[in-house]
């Protein structure tokens, strides 16, 4: 069966649905095709905190009714390590805040905005494939969740289909670079049914390794220890996870006390940075991460697809609506500038916290540390990029 829209999008997580959404308020047909079913992009657990230009995008388009609603405002974070907790306030330095609203919450309300367009999707699609995405004539082929043949020809193809998907493949390895660092420890991650014991995120520096504290609501707490990249969690009981957490966050500061409960989830998270470029290759362009992947300390990976399909969605309405094709031609370039910018900020979160090296390194670690939180001018660029960038940063 052969199917004609103007854009096809590969991946119906939160980048393609934000862009079928966008493309939708401009009057732009698009077609969603996905691997895994729609009960199963709602439900992943993912990233957890919001930038201010991600907030707004999602107010102004119509599908943050119930984030301002239900949303935790947080004014900045904690940074500590042991005898120190030290609060950075991003609106006195930045003059802007970060939200607390999980990526699920993000995506139900997506998928919502989608069922309610009326837009086609196709989840549980198989032998996703791409082809001629060199010429005007692009299409996608893929077997349908009934076992159907099916054929998308489109003007545009979206990759938004993640780190697995086909669509990055789909660039020539003539014209594609990548540059990837794969860090030498990963997180266990952590999610409780317990009141969070901060008011908000706390970055921790131990010689046991690194902690997290965050949280998802007023009720469920998320928490991250640095392990093992090969490390078995059946050998992480819950008495052992509590044990470790509250031995690195409760150094930082004497008398607070992390209050534990029942761990619903708990999953081990590689860490590493990858950038692939070109974004863009003939009439196929790439979004979130499919292009792009950094470690989650510094809470870039969902705001940078957000930020990529802004960008996308307004040049593909310049060039399928209007017949202008300039911001197609500079997306890739455009959204890169931003893509390494928090790169770099990801990175340099990430090798500042963690526990790597020898002493030597430490002490380097804990020095990095002090001039963050003694610094105004120091603290200002980490409160800049944390909040988040302009989604059209130059």
């Amino acid at each position: 069966m052969t199917t004609r829209t103007r854009v096809a999008i590969i991946g119906a997580g939160p980048a393609g649905l934000l862009l079928s959404h966008l493309l939708h308020l401009e009057g732009i047909d698009s077609v969603l095709i996905e691997r895994q079913s729609a009960e199963y992009v709602q439900a992943r657990i993912r990233a957890g905190i919001l930038e201010a230009s991600t907030v707004e995008l999602l107010k102004q388009a119509g599908v943050g009714t119930r984030l301002a609603a239900e949303s935790m405002e947080h004014r900045g974070i904690y940074l500590q390590w042991p005898g120190e907790r030290h609060h950075l306030d991003f609106v006195r330095l930045a003059g802007r805040s970060v939200s607390v609203y999980g990526q699920t919450e993000v995506t139900k309300d997506l998928m919502r905005a989608r069922e309610e367009a009326g837009g086609q999707a196709f989840y549980q699609a198989s032998e996703v494939a791409l082809h001629d995405v060199g010429t005007d004539r692009p299409s996608v082929t893929f077997v349908d969740s009934d076992g159907r043949p099916q054929r998308l020809e489109a003007e545009v193809i979206a990759g938004c289909d993640g780190f697995h998907g086909p669509s990055r493949g789909a660039v020539p390895e003539s014209v594609r670079n990548t540059w990837e660092r794969e860090y030498p420890f990963a997180w266990l991650g952590v999610l409780a049914e317990v009141a969070p014991s901060t008011d908000e995120l706390i970055y921790a520096w131990h010689p046991d390794g690194f902690a997290m504290h965050s949280m998802r609501s007023p009720r469920v707490s998320r928490f991250y220890l640095q392990v093992r990249p090969d490390e078995d969690i059946a050998e992480w009981s819950d008495d052992r996870i509590w044990t470790a957490l509250t031995t690195r966050l409760e150094a930082g500061e004497p008398g607070w006390r992390l209050e534990t409960g029942r761990i619903t989830e708990k999953s081990v998270l590689p860490m590493r940075s990858f950038v692939a470029t070109p974004m863009r290759h003939g009439r196929l362009f790439l979004a979130g991460d499919a292009a792009h992947i950094v470690p989650p300390t510094g809470a870039k990976g969902l705001n940078l697809a957000v930020a990529d399909v802004a960008l996308l969605a307004r040049a593909l309405t310049a060039w399928l609506r209007e017949g202008s094709a300039g911001l197609a031609e500079s997306y890739s370039d455009t959204a890169l500038r931003r893509v390494w910018r928090c790169t770099h900020f990801s990175w340099w979160m990430t090798t500042m916290l963690h526990r790597h090296g020898d002493d030597f390194d430490a002490q380097l670690q804990l020095s990095q540390l002090r001039r963050t939180v003694g610094s105004t001018a120091a603290a200002t660029e980490l409160a800049e990029n944390y909040a988040g960038l302009p989604i059209g940063y130059q």
